[in-house]
């Protein structure tokens, strides 16, 4: 199986709802690796690698996120797989 790597990032009301903490949930379920962080101007990040099935389901579940958050709009770019393990919060 060949990972592949998305990084996208989320705007709308997705810091202080729980985004975070929700899409590490979500992608240990489906067994992605990497990051989900904030950014500076109030936007999620999340740094994803696994399956192509496991990051499309990922990038899908992105654009509603929790209950709790609004999402408008989620930008997503290719990146080259690192070869991450687990998934994480980060900074």
């Amino acid at each position: 199986m060949s990972a592949i790597r998305r990084v996208a990032r989320v705007h709308g009301l997705v810091q202080g709802v729980g985004f975070r903490w929700a899409a590490v949930s979500q992608a240990e379920r489906l067994g992605l690796a990497g990051t989900v962080r904030n950014l500076l101007d109030g936007t999620v990040e999340a740094d994803l690698e696994g399956s192509s099935e496991a990051v499309q389901e990922m990038l899908a579940w992105l654009e509603h996120g929790p209950p709790t958050a609004r999402v408008e709009q989620v930008e997503v770019r290719s990146a080259a797989p690192r070869g991450a393990q687990g998934v994480r919060i980060a900074g």
